[in-house]
């Protein structure tokens, strides 16, 4: 039988908001919402919220939700989550990010299914862009692949653009990944992140920069990521329970 366990890494101290896992969302912590979504299609022994904060940790104790402790010197979640797989083994993680608390059980869902299929593949969920402002904003990631939806390159800059600097059409990254056992032995044995990782602060770049292979897979457009304020305003706005 092929095993998984899906992360949730949740750190205290993000740059643009500070705290963010534990805002409040219509009466509930952020990452309880982002639990809640998972949990829709996961069953709860199989969710784990990886933190370096016990205000973090204690809130998901108090809602039953099982956590671990790691280090607040984990570069990015991605290592977060390694840290968690030298302590429990499986054959596929899957990652959905704590600022993700209107994500797509659906997606989730499809993920968990192609990677079932091909454990070994690591996995990455990207959306089409529907808005101009998402295409220049440095806080969308932005993803091109082959005609076999691998990965080629991901940045924080508008792509793929062209003379005139026009938006014509392009794709986001959508914060739901799989990453085999192996993938993420490799991925924490570098030290410190890697040149493009670095420059574009996109930990999907350490992958292809050690010359690995990374699977795009289609999800819907549903999902809001809470970097800014105003994010956070939209999710308020969007969540009706």
């Amino acid at each position: 039988m092929i095993d998984y366990l899906l992360i949730i890494p949740a750190r205290y101290k993000s740059k643009r908001l500070p705290g963010k896992p534990l805002l409040d969302i219509k009466g509930k912590a952020m990452i309880i919402r982002t639990f809640n979504q998972c949990n829709k299609v996961v069953p709860r022994s199989k969710i784990l919220v990886a933190t370096d904060d016990k205000r973090i940790k204690e809130i998901c104790k108090k809602n039953n939700i099982l956590t671990m402790m790691t280090s607040s010197k984990c570069l990015t979640g991605t290592d977060r989550m390694a840290e968690v797989a030298k302590k429990i083994k499986k054959d596929f993680y899957i990652n959905v990010q704590g600022d993700e608390p209107i994500c797509n059980p659906e997606d989730i869902k499809k993920i968990i299914k192609h990677a079932k299929r091909f454990p070994n593949q690591i996995i990455n969920g990207y959306t089409e862009i529907k808005e101009k402002n998402q295409f220049y904003s440095p806080n969308i990631p932005k993803a091109v692949f082959d005609n076999k939806e691998n990965l080629l390159y991901m940045s924080r800059s508008p792509i793929p653009i062209n003379k005139k600097q026009k938006f014509v059409k392009a794709w986001r990254q959508v914060c739901i990944y799989s990453f085999p056992y192996k993938s993420l032995k490799i991925y924490t044995s570098v030290k410190k992140k890697t040149t493009l990782e670095s420059i574009e602060d996109l930990e999907s770049n350490r992958f292809l920069e050690l010359g690995y292979q990374v699977k795009m897979l289609k999800m819907s457009n549903k999902s809001v990521a809470v970097d800014t304020k105003e994010d956070l305003v939209k999710v308020r706005k969007l969540v009706k329970d």
